[in-house]
């Protein structure tokens, strides 16, 4: 477990017993800390009278990296964010291209964006809530839905040829058109999960365990929250309904009919109910994606990205029969196509909150400058408060229920 550092003595007024508290060192390698990060934790027994978080183990410098390398190179630089739901960020930052750049998508493309963002919100949620669960001490919810999380995981290798960290799609849409083992396994995804999640919602919800080891866990008012900076679900569970969805719409979600949840408490056990009821609001929204998709007929049922040659790598057939796209292709990979200068903001409803790309552009080759507003970032500022007061084994399920991923916590 956890590595104990010292004993710190506490002096109290003359006649009094003398006080001591344990220094604990929560990480960076502990299991449960879910990353490599840090918390030094002063007890009282097993009661946390102080916590300090420190951040920048796996630091990797991802915005200083961007600036040598030419948008859509940054793509894969994205996946290791918060790689739970890695096609968000990527599409986050496509989007963010597209607006420096003025590529308008054709609605296909923004469908099919939407099916792809939401299944992996739906599988952000699906790990979140069930690591709650195992560390709540139940590991069955966790053993029964990870089976769906494969399956979508099944999804983006028939799109892009990998599952974790997945550089999916491109600057203007997607690399290739989603071929009729996608809808197959769509299919089946949409068919067999909302009876799967039912049962895990029945695991939990209202188990009296899982509730008395929850319910006024980590609470955090909206108040406070806002002060914070806190978007996502850990902000919806204080009570506040801001979904970048709904409050500043990108790939057409404003075609989609859909709920925001709401929590009162902010607790962990909000948090679990928050997500939860995303998952199913997800699912209604792939299916409204889905029929939308259908609509399309001839060649415009064929549309899968927007006619932007300067950043959309041409069809290999071509490059080897035409010397427009031997040209493009080669101007591309070399990173030798220049971008206007500019400066945008874009930010999409990340797996757990808003994700944000702030691009600068001088007119060169590469980003000038670029910053991430990481969600995890500003939710761990929070954990010292959120913990002081509370039990050792409180420290553990309160971190689950914030989401925090360390990749993104230090990018």
């Amino acid at each position: 477990m956890s590595e104990t550092l010292t004993h710190n003595h506490i002096k109290l007024p003359e006649g009094s017993i003398e006080k001591t508290t344990t220094t604990l060192n929560l990480g960076p390698t502990h299991p449960a800390t879910h990353g490599v990060f840090q918390n030094i934790l002063e007890l009282d027994g097993e009661r946390i009278v102080s916590a300090e978080q420190t951040v920048g183990y796996i630091h990797r410098a991802f915005e200083k990296l961007a600036e040598r390398r030419p948008l859509y190179q940054v793509t894969p630089l994205t996946d290791r964010l918060n790689y739970c739901s890695s096609p968000i960020n990527n599409m986050g930052w496509h989007l963010t291209c597209e607006k420096l750049l003025g590529v308008k998508t054709p609605k296909r493309v923004d469908y099919l964006r939407v099916i792809i963002m939401e299944l992996a919100r739906i599988s952000d949620h699906l790990i979140c809530n069930s690591v709650v669960g195992v560390d709540s001490g139940a590991f069955t919810g966790f053993l029964y839905v990870m089976q769906y999380r494969e399956l979508i995981y099944e999804i983006y290798e028939e799109i892009c040829g990998s599952r974790l960290t997945t550089n999916i799609g491109r600057i203007g849409g997607f690399e290739r058109n989603f071929n009729s083992t996608v809808w197959e396994k769509l299919d089946k995804f949409l068919a067999e999960y909302p009876a799967v999640l039912k049962e895990f919602e029945n695991l939990f919800t209202r188990n009296r365990i899982f509730m008395e080891r929850t319910i006024g866990c980590g609470p955090i008012s909206a108040e406070r929250a806002l002060n914070y900076g806190f978007t996502g679900p850990n902000l919806r569970a204080a009570g506040v309904d801001y979904d970048v969805r709904v409050h500043t719409p990108y790939s057409s979600y404003e075609d989609f009919s859909f709920e925001i949840p709401v929590g009162k408490t902010g607790d962990c056990y909000d948090r679990f109910l928050v997500r939860n009821y995303e998952m199913w609001q997800s699912i209604e929204i792939v299916k409204q994606a889905y029929q939308k998709i259908q609509e399309f007929k001839g060649a415009d049922a064929e549309v899968y990205h927007a006619d932007v040659p300067e950043y959309y790598l041409p069809e290999k057939k071509d490059v080897y029969t035409k010397m427009e796209a031997l040209i493009w292709h080669f101007k591309i990979v070399m990173g030798e196509t220049e971008i206007p200068a500019g400066e945008v903001y874009q930010a999409v409803e990340g797996g757990n909150g808003e994700l944000g790309f702030y691009l600068i552009s001088d007119g060169g080759r590469t980003p000038y400058r670029l910053h991430f507003r990481r969600p995890c970032f500003i939710y761990y500022q929070a954990y010292s408060e959120l913990t002081k007061g509370s039990m050792l084994s409180d420290a553990i399920i309160t971190m689950s229920s914030l989401n925090l991923i360390a990749g993104e916590l230090d990018a």
